[in-house]
């Protein structure tokens, strides 16, 4: 049986408030769906200001799946901590692990848009200090102790059950990113295959003194939809694909480094690069790890639940 994970961003190109809502409700009964079939982790993202409402609210979406799951955990890909105040976060971690029993794992990213920066009052130039602030500032915060912060001395709670603290890690695809999970003893999560930097991070750990873990995904990553008729779902739904493949290729710069960066201007080609896959049922479910993206680029709902159902009903 494989890994299966499922993937939810919750994009809508139309933005209708009304489709929306169907589609986040979908999003709480798709993944009690993949609690009952198995399923290891739902994942999530966080971008801001985008046309097409790319998901903006990675914690409370984590935190109604997990509220709604009994065994399924959840995973933020990432949380662009730069943009948030740190106490907030620690304290909503803090009560999200408390309440699931430790099932959030985040990544927590830097970010790269700086339309994101601007939308949010931050400093686009001093990103870099501010993630080190934040980062510090989290894991005083889950001690449970009394630290100083803003001039004073202040204590967070509750505290969370996960010891030391929350699974997190650190994101990014950069030298800079490597040397801060391992200054801070945090797992490095890249976000495409880079054995060098994963090489670099063991150096840097062992010249700090810290242990960790490199997070890496495999050379062969694909978003993956299920249908009896690859041919006929790729002519039929291919555009929303494209649609999802083309805004995150808008978003990139040359320094980043993506497993899922898509060159794709057709359906045709983004078929011919196996980024994303439309599968057959009994093609899914000889993968090794299968990462189920049912609601990708506002995908219609029966369409989603179709996805999903043939792959449930075909472990």
């Amino acid at each position: 049986m494989p890994l299966s994970l499922l993937r939810f961003n919750l994009v809508d190109p139309t933005l209708d408030a009304t489709a929306m809502a169907d589609r986040y409700r979908a999003m709480l009964d798709m993944a009690v769906h993949a609690d009952q079939h198995s399923f290891f982790m739902a994942t999530f993202e966080e971008h801001h200001g985008a046309d097409d409402g790319w998901s903006p609210t990675p914690l409370i979406n984590a935190a109604t799946v997990l509220a709604r799951t009994t065994n399924l955990a959840a995973s933020i890909s990432a949380l662009l901590l730069p943009l948030h105040d740190p106490i907030r976060v620690a304290e909503d971690h803090a009560v999200i692990d408390l309440m699931s029993g430790g099932r959030l794992t985040t990544i927590l990213g830097l970010g790269y848009r700086p339309s994101e920066y601007a939308l949010h009052g931050r400093d686009w130039d001093g990103r870099g200090a501010r993630m080190d602030h934040c980062v510090e500032t989290l894991l005083k915060a889950w001690t449970g102790e009394p630290f100083e912060y803003t001039g004073a001395t202040h204590r967070v709670t509750p505290v969370p059950v996960t010891k030391p603290h929350p699974m997190v890690m650190i994101g990014g695809t950069s030298k800079v990113a490597a040397r801060r999970a391992a200054r801070f003893g945090l797992p490095l999560s890249t976000a495409a295959h880079l054995p060098d930097l994963e090489a670099y991070y063991y150096e840097k750990c062992a010249e700090y003194g810290t242990q960790g873990f490199c997070a890496m995904p495999g050379a062969d990553t694909a978003m993956v939809h299920v249908a009896t008729d690859p041919d006929k779902a790729w002519a039929e739904l291919g555009h929303h694909l494209l649609h999802e493949a083309r805004t995150y290729a808008s978003w990139q710069t040359p320094d980043i480094s993506s497993a899922v960066h898509s060159t794709a201007t057709t359906p045709d080609q983004l078929r011919a690069e196996g980024i994303y896959q439309i599968l057959t049922p009994a093609e899914a479910v000889t993968r090794e790890a299968v990462v189920l993206h049912p609601l990708c680029g506002g995908m219609p709902l029966d369409a989603a639940w179709a996805s999903l159902q043939a792959y449930t009903d075909a472990l």
